[in-house]
């Protein structure tokens, strides 16, 4: 601290000289990483949130038109395939099998002879 001789009333006074205030400090905005980690990490949840509602939007939107699509199928089958009688057999030519034209298979013996080429030794 410095000393400074005032004359103060023809007297010889010692003032002390206070020194210079300090101004008030703003505190500094901090920013850790663990905070900016935490805000991209909510916002990624937000996009998967909203990622899987838009899908399972479109998949029920894919049910109801796969569900009304079917209906229409059914409603055309039912009115393209109207039930008709099946046409009755002639009976006054009944059916009479015919002996086949073909010769008849003759089996053959198996062979369960090794051959010698592939005799055990």
């Amino acid at each position: 601290m410095e000393e400074l001789l005032v004359e103060a009333e023809g007297a010889k006074q010692i003032c002390l000289i206070k020194p210079p205030v300090k101004k008030n400090n703003i505190p500094i905005d901090l920013k850790l990483h663990s905070d900016i980690r935490a805000m991209e990490r909510a916002r990624f949840a937000h996009q998967v949130a909203e990622k899987r509602r838009l899908i399972k939007q479109y998949k029920m939107e894919r049910e109801r038109q796969q569900k009304l699509e079917e209906e229409e199928e059914i409603k055309r089958l039912r009115k393209e395939l109207i039930p008709k009688a099946q046409l009755m057999p002639y009976f006054d030519r009944p059916f009479v099998p015919r002996r086949s034209k073909k010769q008849p298979i003759v089996p053959r013996e198996p062979k369960f002879c090794i051959p010698r080429h592939k005799t055990i030794k």
